[in-house]
């Protein structure tokens, strides 16, 4: 008997001392840097990733990971239900269980993408299609079908995006960059009609959004902005033509090659303010909040016309006999 006794009294101190083994080998393992295949390797964490495809995920992104090792971790440590989707970085020193950690934590790497002011709705688009970090989803989709799954009543794309820089996760897709700049430009057009200035010859939030893309395409000088938003109000009061080159341009797409012919202000389309009188059906671009701002404020004045001086400002006139000399200054280079 007293035999027996030893003998299980071995067996259990041998399993012991096997059991300290391997968790001591255990404890090493999620402690101990893992190897990378470069200093720095991006990795991404799919939605409903269990921990045995996220160490398939990491391993073939070139991180030295033991699937069953991680998956082991991550049970003992209940951070099995935690690991976030996302995109993440591992950096030479980084351990099993600083990766884990990170993953459960949802600390992502992040990357910027910036919609600048007075872009077009095509380059924004181009934008989305070059960056690298950004998940391609809309592919050949219409600018109806993009209206319909936004939620937007628009005709149209243009101006619906408002310029800014955007953090996000590598791996987000273009649809919810897409988003995200839609609902902030239509919270800040909202917030800014309510508080536009009286007895403005605009009707509607997309009137004022139309007007001031043309502002920030016209306007090379900030200082300038409301001055010439005071020209396009006083225009539109009167019934004037706009008449603002960038309009023209915008309507002529793609036959637009650097410069406007006589017989491309005659040429009559949509966007063509000296052919057609008020504001053109879309905005032109996507305009910044100062633009905005100035198309909703602008400045009380009797000034009709202005012409670029050539160095991002403009000079304003009453009279088209003194834009004419204004023109022949600044743009001829005649002085008389």
């Amino acid at each position: 008997m007293n035999r027996f006794k030893r003998f299980v009294l071995w067996v259990l101190l041998l399993a012991f001392i096997a059991m300290a083994g391997i968790s001591a080998a255990f404890w090493y393992w999620a402690n101990r840097p893992v190897a990378l295949g470069a200093e720095h390797v991006d990795y991404q964490v799919e939605m409903g990733s269990r921990p045995r495809s996220v160490a398939q995920a990491m391993r073939k992104a070139g991180i030295d990971m033991n699937a069953d090792a991680f998956v082991l971790l991550a049970r003992l440590t209940g951070r099995d239900t935690l690991i976030k989707a996302g995109a993440y970085e591992a950096v030479k020193g980084d351990t099993p269980s600083v990766l884990l950690q990170r993953m459960a934590d949802g600390d992502m790497t992040q990357t910027s993408l910036a919609l600048i002011e007075g872009w077009s709705y095509r380059r924004i688009r181009q934008a989305l299609r070059e960056n690298p970090n950004i998940k391609q989803t809309l592919g050949d989709i219409t600018d109806a079908q993009l209206l319909a799954r936004l939620g937007s009543a628009y005709g149209s794309p243009e101006g619906l995006f408002y310029p800014d820089t955007y953090v996000f996760v590598p791996g987000t897709s273009d649809y919810d960059i897409l988003r995200r700049a839609y609902l902030a430009q239509e919270k800040l057009l909202a917030a800014m009609w309510e508080q536009r200035a009286p007895d403005l010859p605009i009707q509607t939030p997309y009137e004022a959004l139309i007007l001031a893309s043309i502002i920030e395409k016209e306007t090379g000088d900030g200082a300038d902005r409301a001055r010439v938003a005071g020209v396009f109000v006083n225009r539109l009061r009167l019934g004037m033509p706009l008449q603002t080159d960038p309009t023209v341009i915008y309507g002529m797409g793609d036959a637009y090659q650097g410069r406007i012919r006589k017989k491309d202000l005659t040429t009559d389309t949509p966007w063509n303010t000296y052919t057609r009188s008020g504001l053109p059906p879309t905005p032109i671009a996507s305009s910044g909040k100062a633009s905005l701002y100035a198309a909703l404020h602008p400045e009380q004045h009797k000034f009709l016309y202005f012409v670029s001086r050539g160095d991002g400002t403009s000079e304003f006139s009453e009279s088209l006999n003194s834009h004419n000399r204004a023109v022949s200054k600044y743009i001829l280079g005649q002085r008389k």
